[in-house]
Protein backbone atom coordinates (compact mmCIF):
# COMPACT_ATOMS: atom_id res chain seq x y z
CA UNK A 1 0.00 0.00 0.00
CA UNK A 2 1.18 3.35 -1.40
CA UNK A 3 0.39 6.42 1.01
CA UNK A 4 0.90 10.44 0.53
CA UNK A 5 0.66 13.32 2.73
CA UNK A 6 -1.68 15.96 1.98
CA UNK A 7 -1.44 19.80 3.89
CA UNK A 8 -4.44 22.12 4.00
CA UNK A 9 -2.63 25.55 5.17
CA UNK A 10 -5.31 27.99 5.86
CA UNK A 11 -5.62 30.97 7.51
CA UNK A 12 -6.52 29.44 10.91
CA UNK A 13 -5.52 25.74 11.17
CA UNK A 14 -3.15 23.90 9.26
CA UNK A 15 -3.91 20.54 8.93
CA UNK A 16 -2.42 17.60 7.55
CA UNK A 17 -3.61 13.98 6.75
CA UNK A 18 -1.95 10.39 5.42
CA UNK A 19 -4.09 9.51 2.53
CA UNK A 20 -3.71 5.69 1.26
CA UNK A 21 -3.33 5.09 -2.33
CA UNK A 22 -7.51 4.19 -2.16
CA UNK A 23 -8.13 7.76 -1.09
CA UNK A 24 -8.72 7.20 2.85
CA UNK A 25 -7.34 9.45 5.10
CA UNK A 26 -5.77 7.44 7.48
CA UNK A 27 -4.86 10.11 10.13
CA UNK A 28 -4.63 13.64 10.83
CA UNK A 29 -3.33 16.14 12.67
CA UNK A 30 -3.75 19.50 12.84
CA UNK A 31 -2.60 23.18 14.60
CA UNK A 32 -2.99 26.51 14.71
CA UNK A 33 -1.57 29.32 11.88
CA UNK A 34 -0.52 31.99 14.54
CA UNK A 35 -0.47 34.18 11.88
CA UNK A 36 0.99 36.65 11.25
CA UNK A 37 4.52 35.22 11.12
CA UNK A 38 7.34 34.31 8.94
CA UNK A 39 6.62 31.69 6.44
CA UNK A 40 9.63 29.53 7.35
CA UNK A 41 7.74 29.48 10.78
CA UNK A 42 4.47 28.19 9.19
CA UNK A 43 6.42 25.42 6.52
CA UNK A 44 8.18 24.11 9.98
CA UNK A 45 4.60 23.71 11.36
CA UNK A 46 3.37 22.22 8.23
CA UNK A 47 6.13 19.60 8.57
CA UNK A 48 5.88 18.83 12.07
CA UNK A 49 1.86 18.43 11.82
CA UNK A 50 2.69 15.61 8.85
CA UNK A 51 5.41 14.11 10.85
CA UNK A 52 2.12 13.85 13.54
CA UNK A 53 0.30 12.19 11.19
CA UNK A 54 2.91 9.80 9.73
CA UNK A 55 3.27 8.81 13.59
CA UNK A 56 -0.68 8.26 14.32
CA UNK A 57 -0.63 6.41 11.38
CA UNK A 58 2.27 3.61 12.46
CA UNK A 59 3.95 4.35 9.10
CA UNK A 60 7.00 6.00 8.62
CA UNK A 61 8.22 8.20 5.89
CA UNK A 62 9.48 5.42 4.13
CA UNK A 63 5.81 4.39 3.50
CA UNK A 64 5.14 7.93 2.11
CA UNK A 65 5.32 8.89 -1.75
CA UNK A 66 4.64 12.54 -1.86
CA UNK A 67 3.71 15.77 0.04
CA UNK A 68 0.88 18.17 -1.04
CA UNK A 69 0.06 21.66 -0.12
CA UNK A 70 -2.90 23.20 -0.34
CA UNK A 71 -2.52 27.06 -0.02
CA UNK A 72 -4.71 30.28 -0.49
CA UNK A 73 -3.44 32.74 -2.99
CA UNK A 74 -1.44 32.08 -6.06
CA UNK A 75 0.69 29.08 -6.39
CA UNK A 76 3.51 28.25 -9.40
CA UNK A 77 2.67 24.73 -9.22
CA UNK A 78 5.47 24.59 -11.57
CA UNK A 79 8.22 26.29 -9.52
CA UNK A 80 6.81 24.88 -6.09
CA UNK A 81 6.32 29.22 -4.96
CA UNK A 82 3.67 30.36 -3.16
CA UNK A 83 3.81 33.93 -4.98
CA UNK A 84 1.19 35.91 -3.48
CA UNK A 85 -1.34 35.18 -0.68
CA UNK A 86 -2.50 38.27 0.94
CA UNK A 87 -4.28 35.76 3.80
CA UNK A 88 -1.01 34.44 5.14
CA UNK A 89 1.49 37.67 4.02
CA UNK A 90 3.46 35.04 1.62
CA UNK A 91 5.30 37.02 -1.51
CA UNK A 92 7.42 34.35 -3.74
CA UNK A 93 7.69 32.11 -0.77
CA UNK A 94 9.65 28.88 -2.22
CA UNK A 95 7.46 26.34 0.00
CA UNK A 96 7.99 23.13 -1.79
CA UNK A 97 12.09 23.57 -1.85
CA UNK A 98 12.23 24.18 1.96
CA UNK A 99 9.32 21.65 3.02
CA UNK A 100 11.76 18.91 1.23
CA UNK A 101 14.56 19.49 4.13
CA UNK A 102 11.77 18.25 6.53
CA UNK A 103 10.44 15.81 4.80
CA UNK A 104 12.87 14.54 1.88
CA UNK A 105 10.25 13.45 -0.71
CA UNK A 106 8.61 14.70 -3.79
CA UNK A 107 6.48 18.47 -3.15
CA UNK A 108 3.70 20.08 -4.47
CA UNK A 109 2.04 23.40 -3.78
CA UNK A 110 -1.34 23.88 -5.08
CA UNK A 111 -3.87 26.70 -4.65
CA UNK A 112 -6.50 25.71 -2.11
CA UNK A 113 -9.46 25.73 -3.87
CA UNK A 114 -7.60 24.11 -7.03
CA UNK A 115 -6.36 20.54 -4.41
CA UNK A 116 -10.28 20.84 -2.80
CA UNK A 117 -11.77 20.17 -6.70
CA UNK A 118 -9.09 18.09 -7.51
CA UNK A 119 -10.11 15.97 -4.06
CA UNK A 120 -13.72 15.56 -5.45
CA UNK A 121 -12.49 14.73 -8.68
CA UNK A 122 -10.13 11.69 -7.47
CA UNK A 123 -12.44 10.43 -4.37
CA UNK A 124 -15.59 12.47 -4.58
CA UNK A 125 -18.70 13.77 -6.01
CA UNK A 126 -16.89 14.27 -9.48
CA UNK A 127 -14.83 10.72 -9.41
CA UNK A 128 -15.11 9.42 -12.93
CA UNK A 129 -15.50 12.92 -14.78
CA UNK A 130 -13.41 13.30 -17.61
CA UNK A 131 -14.41 17.55 -16.75
CA UNK A 132 -15.30 18.92 -13.86
CA UNK A 133 -15.71 21.95 -12.21
CA UNK A 134 -16.10 21.90 -8.16
CA UNK A 135 -17.13 25.49 -6.24
CA UNK A 136 -17.41 26.28 -2.84
CA UNK A 137 -20.11 28.35 -1.43
CA UNK A 138 -18.42 29.66 1.35
CA UNK A 139 -17.34 32.98 3.18
CA UNK A 140 -16.55 33.59 -0.52
CA UNK A 141 -16.89 31.13 -3.66
CA UNK A 142 -13.82 29.39 -4.14
CA UNK A 143 -13.60 27.01 -7.69
CA UNK A 144 -11.36 24.69 -8.69
CA UNK A 145 -11.71 23.18 -12.83
CA UNK A 146 -10.18 20.45 -13.75
CA UNK A 147 -9.90 19.75 -17.26
CA UNK A 148 -8.43 16.32 -19.02
CA UNK A 149 -7.89 14.96 -15.39
CA UNK A 150 -5.51 17.64 -15.27
CA UNK A 151 -6.21 20.83 -12.83
CA UNK A 152 -6.74 24.24 -15.01
CA UNK A 153 -4.86 26.95 -13.20
CA UNK A 154 -4.04 29.37 -16.81
CA UNK A 155 -0.51 30.85 -17.40
CA UNK A 156 -0.02 32.50 -14.47
CA UNK A 157 -1.63 29.79 -12.48
CA UNK A 158 -4.03 32.45 -11.00
CA UNK A 159 -7.20 31.23 -12.97
CA UNK A 160 -9.87 29.56 -12.22
CA UNK A 161 -11.13 32.48 -10.06
CA UNK A 162 -15.08 31.83 -11.24
CA UNK A 163 -15.88 33.83 -7.68
CA UNK A 164 -14.60 37.31 -8.83
CA UNK A 165 -17.10 37.00 -12.92
CA UNK A 166 -19.51 39.68 -12.96
CA UNK A 167 -23.60 38.67 -12.51
CA UNK A 168 -24.30 42.38 -11.84
CA UNK A 169 -21.94 45.14 -12.82
CA UNK A 170 -24.86 47.97 -11.06
CA UNK A 171 -24.66 44.89 -7.86
CA UNK A 172 -23.02 45.35 -4.53
CA UNK A 173 -19.45 46.07 -4.43
CA UNK A 174 -16.95 42.79 -3.78
CA UNK A 175 -13.39 42.22 -1.72
CA UNK A 176 -12.40 42.31 -5.15
CA UNK A 177 -12.93 45.69 -5.78
CA UNK A 178 -15.42 44.78 -9.09
CA UNK A 179 -19.22 45.42 -8.50
CA UNK A 180 -21.60 42.54 -8.46
CA UNK A 181 -19.25 39.66 -9.07
CA UNK A 182 -20.63 36.04 -8.22
CA UNK A 183 -19.24 35.80 -5.26
CA UNK A 184 -21.15 38.87 -3.63
CA UNK A 185 -23.97 37.02 -4.64
CA UNK A 186 -23.77 33.44 -4.11
CA UNK A 187 -21.33 32.93 -1.09
CA UNK A 188 -23.14 32.66 2.65
CA UNK A 189 -21.59 36.15 3.06
CA UNK A 190 -23.64 37.10 0.31
CA UNK A 191 -27.04 34.74 1.53
CA UNK A 192 -26.63 36.60 5.05
CA UNK A 193 -26.55 39.94 3.53
CA UNK A 194 -29.83 39.16 1.17
CA UNK A 195 -31.02 37.85 4.35
CA UNK A 196 -30.33 41.40 6.69
CA UNK A 197 -32.00 42.99 3.74
CA UNK A 198 -35.39 41.66 3.07
CA UNK A 199 -35.75 41.48 7.62
CA UNK A 200 -35.31 45.24 7.07
CA UNK A 201 -38.09 45.65 4.67
CA UNK A 202 -40.66 42.99 6.51
CA UNK A 203 -40.44 43.68 10.08
CA UNK A 204 -43.21 41.11 10.28
CA UNK A 205 -40.73 38.41 9.07
CA UNK A 206 -40.53 35.20 11.42
CA UNK A 207 -36.50 35.71 10.07
CA UNK A 208 -36.53 38.44 13.16
CA UNK A 209 -37.41 35.41 15.83
CA UNK A 210 -35.22 32.84 14.41
CA UNK A 211 -31.90 35.23 14.27
CA UNK A 212 -32.97 36.48 18.02
CA UNK A 213 -33.23 32.86 18.89
CA UNK A 214 -29.95 31.98 17.07
CA UNK A 215 -28.05 34.82 18.51
CA UNK A 216 -27.20 35.57 14.68
CA UNK A 217 -28.75 35.52 10.88
CA UNK A 218 -27.05 32.63 8.96
CA UNK A 219 -27.03 31.26 5.73
CA UNK A 220 -29.69 28.67 7.08
CA UNK A 221 -32.54 31.90 8.42
CA UNK A 222 -33.71 32.28 5.36
CA UNK A 223 -34.17 28.69 4.29
CA UNK A 224 -35.48 28.06 7.86
CA UNK A 225 -38.14 30.68 7.81
CA UNK A 226 -38.93 29.56 3.76
CA UNK A 227 -40.05 25.99 5.83
CA UNK A 228 -41.82 27.90 8.14
CA UNK A 229 -44.10 29.25 5.83
CA UNK A 230 -42.45 32.96 5.86
CA UNK A 231 -42.95 35.08 2.66
CA UNK A 232 -39.93 36.82 3.17
CA UNK A 233 -37.44 33.80 3.38
CA UNK A 234 -38.86 31.96 0.58
CA UNK A 235 -38.31 35.23 -1.57
CA UNK A 236 -34.74 35.62 -0.18
CA UNK A 237 -34.49 32.11 -0.92
CA UNK A 238 -35.98 32.15 -4.40
CA UNK A 239 -33.44 35.69 -5.16
CA UNK A 240 -30.63 33.84 -3.64
CA UNK A 241 -31.32 30.21 -6.02
CA UNK A 242 -31.40 32.92 -8.70
CA UNK A 243 -28.14 34.57 -8.70
CA UNK A 244 -26.42 31.09 -7.98
CA UNK A 245 -28.17 29.48 -11.56
CA UNK A 246 -27.08 32.34 -13.48
CA UNK A 247 -23.52 32.05 -12.29
CA UNK A 248 -23.41 28.26 -12.63
CA UNK A 249 -25.15 28.57 -15.90
CA UNK A 250 -22.53 30.99 -17.00
CA UNK A 251 -19.89 28.14 -15.95
CA UNK A 252 -21.61 25.33 -17.94
CA UNK A 253 -21.68 27.56 -20.73
CA UNK A 254 -17.92 28.37 -20.72
CA UNK A 255 -16.67 24.97 -19.45
CA UNK A 256 -19.64 22.12 -20.60
CA UNK A 257 -17.94 19.65 -18.00
CA UNK A 258 -19.12 16.67 -17.23
CA UNK A 259 -20.40 17.34 -13.50
CA UNK A 260 -20.10 20.46 -11.68
CA UNK A 261 -20.14 19.96 -8.18
CA UNK A 262 -21.20 22.74 -5.35
CA UNK A 263 -19.94 22.18 -1.98
CA UNK A 264 -20.08 24.63 1.37
CA UNK A 265 -22.30 24.86 4.49
CA UNK A 266 -25.24 26.20 2.42
CA UNK A 267 -25.36 23.00 0.63
CA UNK A 268 -26.51 21.44 3.61
CA UNK A 269 -29.96 22.38 2.76
CA UNK A 270 -29.49 19.60 0.26
CA UNK A 271 -33.49 19.50 -2.19
CA UNK A 272 -34.38 22.70 -0.90
CA UNK A 273 -31.38 24.11 -2.86
CA UNK A 274 -30.88 21.93 -5.65
CA UNK A 275 -34.06 20.59 -7.10
CA UNK A 276 -35.17 24.76 -7.93
CA UNK A 277 -31.33 25.47 -8.89
CA UNK A 278 -31.45 22.25 -11.16
CA UNK A 279 -34.35 23.56 -12.95
CA UNK A 280 -33.64 27.77 -13.18
CA UNK A 281 -30.18 26.10 -14.72
CA UNK A 282 -31.97 23.89 -16.99
CA UNK A 283 -33.82 27.05 -18.29
CA UNK A 284 -30.70 28.91 -18.85
CA UNK A 285 -28.08 27.07 -20.01
CA UNK A 286 -27.26 27.05 -23.94
CA UNK A 287 -27.12 22.84 -24.68
CA UNK A 288 -30.58 22.37 -23.69
CA UNK A 289 -31.31 19.70 -26.50
CA UNK A 290 -28.03 17.90 -25.96
CA UNK A 291 -28.10 14.08 -25.01
CA UNK A 292 -25.54 14.60 -22.22
CA UNK A 293 -25.92 17.83 -19.96
CA UNK A 294 -23.65 18.83 -17.05
CA UNK A 295 -24.63 16.89 -14.03
CA UNK A 296 -25.12 19.10 -10.67
CA UNK A 297 -24.10 17.57 -7.49
CA UNK A 298 -23.77 18.08 -4.22
CA UNK A 299 -20.13 17.41 -2.91
CA UNK A 300 -19.22 14.80 -0.84
CA UNK A 301 -15.81 14.99 0.63
CA UNK A 302 -16.70 18.10 2.95
CA UNK A 303 -13.41 19.09 4.91
CA UNK A 304 -11.34 16.99 3.79
CA UNK A 305 -11.57 17.47 0.24
CA UNK A 306 -8.60 20.18 0.51
CA UNK A 307 -6.20 17.44 2.51
CA UNK A 308 -7.15 14.05 0.04
CA UNK A 309 -6.67 16.69 -3.38
CA UNK A 310 -2.98 18.47 -2.03
CA UNK A 311 -1.95 14.17 -1.20
CA UNK A 312 -2.78 13.39 -5.02
CA UNK A 313 -1.87 16.71 -6.57
CA UNK A 314 1.53 14.86 -8.03
CA UNK A 315 -1.21 13.24 -10.53
CA UNK A 316 -3.13 15.97 -11.09
CA UNK A 317 -0.05 18.49 -12.75
CA UNK A 318 -1.12 19.53 -16.04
Amino acid sequence: MKYYIGIDLGGTNIKAGVVSEDFEIVAKATCKTNLPRPAEEICADMAKVALEAVEQAGLTLDDIEAVGIGTPGTANSAEGVIEYSNNLGFRDFHVTELMKTFIDKPCYVENDANAAAYGEFVAGAAKGAANAVCITLGTGVGSGIIIDGKIYSGSNFAGGEIGHTVIDPNGPVCTCGRKGCFEVFSSATGLIRMTKEAMDEDPTSVMHKMAEEAGKVSARTAFNAMRAGDKAGKDTVDKYIFYLACGIANVINTFQPDILCIGGGVCNEGDPLLLPLKEQVAKEIYTKTSAKNTEIVIAKLGNDAGIIGAAFLGLGRG
